[in-house]
């Protein structure tokens, strides 16, 4: 989990990484929460674990159904859950997991090779100051846009490790088929027509990774690895660090940790889907902690519909107990850009009850 990439537009690079910054013990002013103190180690959410080989391979069967109703318990409930036997070996996760750490470890002059540049997000960065007053993540990042292909600019593809264009791009084509199944599971989940969410992401829907290295932080009661924050994404999923904690997920108010399923892959759901499920599920508020002794590497991957798309509630979805509470709406991500800048829960903006400011 993560916040949503959006659209390109004109920012400012911190051009000292995070991992400088922690080898030199140094904590700039900026990356201090001021809200009182972070707690690292709150209680640990129930999540639950859903075996989508049941899902897919036992259809009418009280196993899938078993399953479909943990799927829509973690979603209402906190918005995410843990996804296992999806048919993606464990063994090639730790690949996956491999050329991320080993591009971290490049020495930065390699790694610049790849650097955003100040009117783009995609490459090698850390955080875009976007605002004078914000308060900065504790984490280097390599965004990659990678769906459809066209959209891909290779230049910011890593050719060190020598593997990592080849291990990245075969799991890419294993989250776009995990992605479509998991859209058809939740929409089932729902008793709706399977591919009611998947159509609404349209032929060109984009896909989206972001590679992030959190390194060890030397006051991690004040600083955050990523500030809280729901995704602007349909759905995203997680490949999260099988050996290090970090993330949290706030339910009912409180901060709670996100327990690591080494091969499991964590879902949520972004606003584009709490959208489209009229309030239903609701995209979860998140955020990443940091630690004093252990870096931390994770690799999310966004699944965004079409910009030309428009997107909206499901009508099946909609009654006198539930009425529309969302507006129809096309390339949420540059609204989701817009309200982030402000502060502002971006969805807040789509909801029925309020028009957008002019």
């Amino acid at each position: 989990m993560a916040e949503t990439l959006p659209p390109a537009a004109k920012v400012e690079t911190v051009f000292k990484s995070v991992q400088e910054l922690a080898n030199s013990k140094q904590i700039p002013e900026k990356y201090i929460h001021t809200q009182g103190s972070i707690n690292t180690f709150p209680p640990l959410l129930d999540l639950p674990e859903v075996d989508l080989s049941l899902i897919i391979s036992s259809p009418h069967s009280p196993a899938r159904e078993k399953e479909l109703n943990k799927l829509q318990s973690g979603l209402k409930s906190c918005g995410c859950f843990q996804v296992i036997n999806h048919g993606i070996a464990d063994s090639f996760l730790d690949k996956v997991r491999d050329i991320s750490k080993q591009f971290f470890a490049l020495p930065t002059e390699e790694k610049l090779k790849y650097a955003r540049t100040m009117d783009d997000i995609e490459g090698y960065g850390n955080d875009s100051v976007l605002s004078e007053k914000q308060t900065l993540d504790w984490t280097d990042r390599l965004y990659l846009n990678v769906m459809p292909q066209d959209i891909r600019k290779l230049q910011y593809w890593p050719q060190k490790p020598e593997c990592f264009r080849e291990v990245f791009e075969e799991y890419i084509k294993n989250m776009k088929l995990l992605s479509e199944s998991l859209l058809k599971a939740i929409a089932t989940s729902l008793h709706l027509e399977e591919n009611c969410f998947l159509d609404q992401c349209g032929e060109r829907g984009m896909m989206v990774a972001r590679f992030n290295f959190y390194p060890p932080c030397p006051r991690p009661d004040i600083v955050l690895g990523v500030k809280p924050h729901a995704d602007g994404s349909a759905i995203t999923l997680l490949l999260q660090d099988k050996d290090v904690e970090g993330l949290q997920v706030l339910k009912d108010d409180q901060w709670c940790r996100v327990p690591v399923v080494p091969y499991g892959i964590l879902i949520n759901v972004g606003d584009q889907v709490e959208i489209m499920s009229n309030g239903i599920f609701k995209s979860p508020v998140h955020r990443v902690v940091t630690n004093t002794e252990r870096e931390r590497n994770t690799l999310a991957v966004f699944i965004m519909p079409d910009v030309n798309v428009e997107i909206g509630p499901v009508e099946k979805l909609i009654n006198e107990e539930r009425p529309r509470l969302y507006k129809n709406i096309k390339n949420y991500g540059e609204l989701f850009f817009q309200n982030y800048q402000r502060g502002r829960r971006p969805i807040e903006a789509a909801m029925i009850c309020q028009e957008l400011d002019s």
